[in-house]
């Protein structure tokens, strides 16, 4: 997978269209990735009591994954923020390197 934690990205479809946001989480077997900021849902939580006797429960709202497709990364040109898609390329001793490809810079 391409995005990797603590990337920032920008979402390209959906109801979050537009946003920005950095990766918190990366789940590479599902292809999604958890976006602080984006796709967030309301959760209901069973309610109950707590070691001190206070409640808890109640209406939630939390992130929830995004299908990796749906974000493109965001790297700087130019001191403005461009999505760009991700390539790689290896150094002299075989390490393989992420590149912008609109910039051509490393990441």
């Amino acid at each position: 997978m391409k995005i990797k934690k603590g990337d920032l990205v920008q979402v390209i479809t959906g109801k979050d269209r537009g946003k920005q946001g950095k990766v918190i989480v990366a789940y590479p077997r599902e292809d999604r990735v958890l976006v602080e900021g984006v796709n967030r849902v309301k959760k209901h939580t069973k309610a109950g009591t707590t070691a001190r006797g206070s409640k808890t429960g109640g209406i939630i709202t939390t992130e929830a994954p995004i299908h990796v497709s749906n974000v493109a990364l965001v790297v700087e040109k130019d001191g403005k923020k461009v999505t760009t898609r991700v390539g790689y390329r290896f150094d002299d001793n075989g390490n393989k390197i992420r590149v912008a490809r609109r910039t051509g810079e490393d990441i």
